[in-house]
This record gives C-alpha cells, structure tokens and sequence, in this order.
C-alpha cells in the first residue's frame, strides 16, 4: 500500500524543501509543485505531489492518525 503525508516547508533551496511533518523534519523534492516556506505539501516517496490547503490537510492527517490507531490496536 502506498500512501502520502501532510507537511510544511520550511525553507526552499532549489528543487528540494525542508518539511516537517508528524515531528519529522527532512528533505524532499519540490520540482513539481511551485511551493513555498509555510506550504502545505503532500508527498509521497520523498517528492512533493501537490500543495494542499488547511482543510484538505486536516482531513488527510485525521484520516492518517486514523490509520495509525487502528495499527496499533491491531499490534501492527
């Protein structure tokens, strides 16, 4: 199964990001996405694949923390 995550850029040097998301602060590829420090990003194996806006991004975490919750239930 593939999924992608939320995250904010935090600064922009060339093509790559900073972004943090769930605590986690890396850098991925933005060459697809005209995104900017305070964005909202989806990526997916390490490359922003659209900005999102704060609902559409809430929606998505809750629906990851969703997800997350029933693994861990599950003992997964």
């Amino acid at each position: 199964m593939c999924i992608a995550v939320v995250g904010t850029v935090l600064n922009v040097h060339g093509d790559q990001a900073t972004v943090i998301f769930q605590g986690n602060i890396l850098d991925i590829e933005i060459g697809l996405v005209n995104a900017a420090p305070g964005d909202q990003v989806l990526i997916h194996a390490g490359c922003a694949i659209q900005k999102v806006g704060p609902e559409e991004a809430n929606s998505i975490n809750s629906v990851y923390l969703e997800i997350m919750e029933a693994v861990n239930e599950s003992g997964g």
